[in-house]
Order: structure tokens, then C-alpha cells, then sequence
């Protein structure tokens, strides 16, 4: 079926392409046979696919990445694909149009994806109602609910800290864990956020935040993951990797979208009219499993590691998670794998436990590292 749907899709401009295919996913979503046997489809049921991190249970460790579901409008609708969790956003404190289009585009040939999407999303006060209105207690029995937080464009670097925060208590009562995205190459100035001194100023907001929430809610602290970028230098990472050692950072995920241009099969002359934006899909992958393995190393494997970046096979997801990835996320591997990629990396990486003599995912978790 996604063979022959493909590519009627990749004839529409890629952002028309989401918006309409995920409308008509969610429509036939509220059709409980249609629900109930795609769910059959791509829910494998197996223990040794079961985690637990940061005090959260994963049905199985492969997650859909934020940008696919910004507005918290799709997360039940994308369950039925096998998620293990579903990360939504990113949400900024207040509601932005994004960079001006087209800012998505296909690189078929290097099954890639650049963006320049800047943040487009209603808000965080809107995602709050959005989530009201939904059985989120019923989807957090079966699917992690992640939730990405940016800096609104508008907002200053020095008042970023609230802005993050605003969009913390709003949505606290819906997630089970949030990530800071620090590390978005489509808003100026956001990764200056990722040295030393201002990320441990929001990371420590956060957390105060996050104890009194918690305290005030009688529920556990929700864990705070940090996002961070692939262009980072082994200086940099070093850094980060001392940071996520304190308490206030409960893990990190790697990587967000690069700004290089690797490797890359289609024309200098597609690339360069393309212009600027962050790259996604297969020719992240090796820089992504990089960053995961030096973090990794370098945290002694003592604080997890969503690993995403390219991946887009079980083979890719076997061998971040080996490098050190306690979870795993995909997002343009979806695109181009389509509705039963998730189901297929998962079975793989039963094959794998099982060659491997693996009784769980945590078992296999930094394995390469002992070879």
C-alpha cells in the first residue's frame, strides 16, 4: 500500500504532503476496525522490547522524534504505528508562524530531508487545550508522551529561561518526560543556548520548577532530557557530557538536525537553491551514532541517550543502540519507510536480542563498547 501511495504523496510540496496525509490518517483513525488491525499490524508484543528509563516504562525503545505532531493534534492517531512513545512539539511559550514557505523539502536520492521550519506551532497554551480535550491518561497506558520545548523567535536569549518555564507549567500534567531544544539550527541565536553558562542557568530553572510542580501536583518530577546538536566538537560534547552529570539533567538526546551537508548524492546546484536549513534522514546517521558513542564514553553510560538521527532500518537501530542509546527515535526514516517502518526496525531488533543471547534492550545497551 505505501509503495502506491508514496508517490502521489512526493508530488505534493512536502509540508502540503504532512498536513493532508495525517488528516486523512487521523479520519480513518476514528475507524475502530481500521484502528484495531493496524494496531495488530505493527504492535510487537515482545518483553525483551520492554525498558525502562529514568523510572518510565517503554513498551519498546523505538520513539517518534518532535516536528511530526507540533501541536499535540496527532499523537493518538500515530500510536497505532507501534510507537513505543511519541514526542510532540516543538512548543514555544508563545504561538509563531515558522519561517516563510516552502521551508521542508525531499532529497529522495539521499532518502533525506532538509527544513527550515523555525518553530511553526500555535503555542503552548494551545497544545495544553489540545491535550485537555484528549484521552492522554488512556494513550500514557500503552505510549510514552514526550514533550519539546523551544524558545519562542521573538523571546531574547536573556529572558529564555521564562520562556521555557511558561511552557513547562502549562504542559506539566500531560507529559511523561520533556525535552529542552537548545539545538535547532532555524532560530537565531538558539544554540548559543547549549554553552556553558546559560544552559545550566535554564537547566536549573527548569528543575526548581519542575520540584515544586511536582510537590504541588503530589505526582513524581517529570525527567528533563537535553537536546542537543550534531555539529557540537568533541570540546563542546565534553562539556555537555559534564553538565548531563548533574542532577538537574536526567538524559540526553542526540542529535537534533545538522547544518553540514555530507556526503550527499543530489546536486550541489538542488542543495544550494534549497539554501539554508537543518538536514535529516540517512546522511546524519554516521555523525549521529558518533555523537551517541562519545557521549556514551564520556557519561561512563551513566545517564541515557535517546539516540536519533538517519535511522531507518533495525540494522542502524541494533548499532545505536550497541554505541550507547537506551531509546531510540526516528523521524525522516518514517517518511520514506512509511506506516510499518517501526514495526519492521522492532522485529529486528528481536532477532538481534535473540542472536546476540540478550534477554532485554538494557542488557544490549553501550555492548559495543566491551568488545
Amino acid at each position: 500500500m505505501w509503495a502506491l501511495v508514496k508517490p502521489f504523496l512526493f508530488l505534493l510540496p512536502a509540508e502540503t504532503a504532512h498536513e493532508w496525509s495525517m488528516k486523512v490518517f487521523s479520519t480513518l483513525d476514528r475507524l475502530p476496525f481500521v484502528r484495531r488491525s493496524l494496531f495488530r499490524l505493527t504492535n510487537i508484543d515482545d518483553r525483551r522490547l520492554q525498558t525502562d528509563v529514568c523510572g518510565i516504562r517503554f513498551r519498546n525503545p523505538v520513539g517518534l522524534a518532535a516536528g511530526f505532531d507540533k501541536n499535540a493534534r496527532w499523537f493518538g492517531p500515530l500510536s497505532a504505528l507501534g510507537f513505543g512513545s511519541i514526542e510532540i512539539g516543538s512548543l514555544t511559550g508563545q504561538g509563531q508562524p515558522g519561517n516563510p514557505k516552502p521551508r521542508l523539502f525531499r532529497l529522495p536520492s539521499d532518502h533525506a530531508l532538509i527544513n527550515r521550519m523555525g518553530f511553526n506551532n500555535q503555542g503552548a497554551e494551545i497544545a495544553a487545550i489540545n491535550l485537555g480535550k484528549s484521552n492522554v491518561a488512556a494513550f500514557r497506558k500503552t505510549t510514552v508522551l514526550g514533550i519539546n520545548l523551544g524558545k519562542t523567535k521573538v523571546v531574547p536569549n536573556e529572558q529564555a529561561n521564562q520562556d521555557y518555564a511558561s511552557s513547562f507549567r502549562l504542559l506539566y500534567p500531560f507529559a511523561d518526560y520533556f525535552v529542552l531544544n537548545v539545538s535547532s539550527p532555524n532560530t537565531p541565536g538558539l544554540r548559543e543556548l547549549q554553552e556553558r553558562e546559560p544552559l545550566i542557568s535554564l537547566l536549573h530553572t527548569v528543575d526548581q520548577l519542575n520540584t515544586e510542580l511536582a510537590a504541588a501536583s503530589q505526582v513524581s518530577r517529570r525527567p528533563v532530557f537535553l537536546k542537543i546538536a550534531p555539529d557540537l566538537t568533541d570540546e563542546q560534547l565534553q562539556q555537555i557530557a559534564e553538565i548531563a552529570a548533574q542532577p538537574f539533567v536526567d538524559g540526553l538526546i542526540a542529535t537534533n538536525t545538522t547544518i553540514a551537508r555530507p556526503g550527499l548524492k543530489t546536486s550541489v546546484e538542488q542543495i544550494t537553491k534549497i539554501g539554508m536549513g537543518g538536514l535529516s534522514g540517512q546522511p546524519l546517521y554516521s555523525r549521529s551514532l558518533e555523537v551517541v558513542r562519545f557521549l556514551y564514553r564520556a557519561t561512563g553510560g551513566k545517564k541515557p541517550i535517546i539516540g536519533v538521527g538517519g535511522i531507518s532500518n533495525s540494522a542502524q537501530a541494533w548499532e545505536m543502540i550497541t554505541a550507547g542509546a537506551s531509546l531510540l527515535q526516528i523521524y525522516t526514516g518514517l517518511i520514506y519507510g512509511g506506516p510499518f517502518t517501526v514495526s519492521k526496525i522492532n522485529r529486528g531488533l528481536v532477532q538481534q536480542l535473540a542472536r546476540h543471547g540478550f534477554d532485554s534492550i538494557s542488557q544490549a545497551v553501550g555492548s559495543a563498547h566491551n568488545d
